[in-house]
């Protein structure tokens, strides 16, 4: 005689216990009230970038505004430098997260595929680096760069923003490496592949995920990195977006339609990166490396 099957949410017959529905209504509307919490800024700055300038500077604050313009927007992309910021913000935040993540990958192979000496202090190294203040390290990072020659120059932010993301991202694809069974590379070089061949052949396709998670994060940490850029580039025409956000406030004020503006339109390259990822990372984080 067949066991009678378990009931599921699917079943018309089935019903949580008024406990249980206690517990999922509690989670539900926790969970509600920190979304609204964290996007409720994300709001706030998208319909300030709307809105005119004497409505957002009075005190009657509504959560819609009685009119929209456009204005904003125009002022942000006719302020001064603002194609020359975009360009650095490319070829920095660019160039920075592809270095990155090659070298992170390779570290990240390396540590997770072969046991060398002083291997777990390294480890430990790259979780503690990511302790210190970045204002720690201004004044040394300065010097340096200084001489050598580094200031005002785009390579000498580029090192320092690929420096800054290397320990997570190295730290992060190696927990994809080790996931990969050692065995899908042995039977690529029993086939004929070199070690780097099964790395490029097999490790790689696999780990594609954790390259897509650590690229957002480095992307998102160097694209709104602030300090150093002000710091290490001296020319109008060389400052990243962050730094041209400045141009909004002056002597006389700020203008905080504009700087709204200039702050959405910064967004929008990161969101568009995260939107062409999510689904490789959606995809290999919930995929098996080996299906039967």
């Amino acid at each position: 005689m067949a066991a009678p099957e378990a009931a599921t949410g699917d079943d018309p017959a089935y019903e949580l216990r008024p406990d249980r529905k206690r517990s999922r209504l509690l989670y539900n509307v926790l969970g509600l009230a920190a979304f609204a919490v964290m996007a409720f800024p994300v709001y706030w700055l998208v319909l300030s970038a709307f809105r005119p300038n004497r409505e957002i500077r009075s005190y009657d604050q509504t959560l819609w505004p009685s009119s929209f313009t456009l204005d904003n927007f125009v002022r942000a992309t006719e302020s001064p430098n603002f194609w020359t910021a975009i360009q650095s913000s490319l070829i920095i935040c660019g160039t920075s997260v592809a270095g990155a993540i090659f070298i992170g990958t390779i570290a990240a192979f390396a540590i997770g595929r072969f046991d060398f000496y002083g291997r777990k202090p390294f480890m430990t190294v790259l979780i503690l680096v990511q302790l210190l203040p970045p204002t720690a390290m201004l004044i040394p990072i300065y010097i340096q760069l200084n001489n050598l020659g580094a200031l005002n120059e785009y390579w000498g932010v580029i090192v320092v923003y690929a420096v800054s993301v290397l320990p997570f991202a190295t730290w992060m694809i190696r927990g994809f490496v080790i996931n990969v069974p050692k065995e899908l590379e042995e039977a690529a070089m029993v086939d004929g592949c070199t070690r780097m061949g099964a790395f490029w052949r097999v490790i790689f396709p696999l780990v594609a995920p954790g390259l897509a998670a650590a690229s957002i994060f480095a992307l998102v940490t160097a694209w709104n990195e602030y300090l150093f850029a002000y710091i290490l580039l001296q020319d109008n025409d060389k400052y990243t977006l962050n730094v041209w956000l400045m141009n909004f406030t002056t002597d006389r004020g700020t203008d905080y339609g504009a700087l709204m503006a200039g702050s959405v339109l910064i967004a929008i390259p990161v969101v568009v990166f995260f939107m062409l990822l999510q689904k490789k990372m959606a995809t290999g984080l919930t995929s098996g490396a080996v299906k039967g």
